[in-house]
């Protein structure tokens, strides 16, 4: 069975790609269907990019005290270090 294109092989899937991108910025823009101020799409990536971003700090905080509790566990002195 032959594959029907709308336009042609490669400008439907770009067609698809722009008409969804201009859905979603008509729906965060429009006033009656816009999100609330804090739940736009660009907030909430922003404050879940600061949230794993502390996540990420407070672990690497971790892993540093216990790479030194593993040097200490060793004997391996500051100024041994080659």
């Amino acid at each position: 069975m032959a594959k029907t294109y709308l336009l042609s092989r490669t400008l439907d899937p770009i067609l698809g790609v722009f008409t969804g991108l201009l859905a979603f910025h008509l729906n965060e823009t429009n006033p009656r269907s816009a999100p609330l101020p804090g739940h736009t799409l660009r907030e909430l990536v922003a404050w879940k990019w600061t949230q794993s971003k502390e996540l990420r700090q407070q672990r690497d905080r971790e892993d540093e005290g216990d790479w030194e509790r593993v040097t200490r566990e060793l004997g391996v002195a500051e100024g041994e270090r080659k």
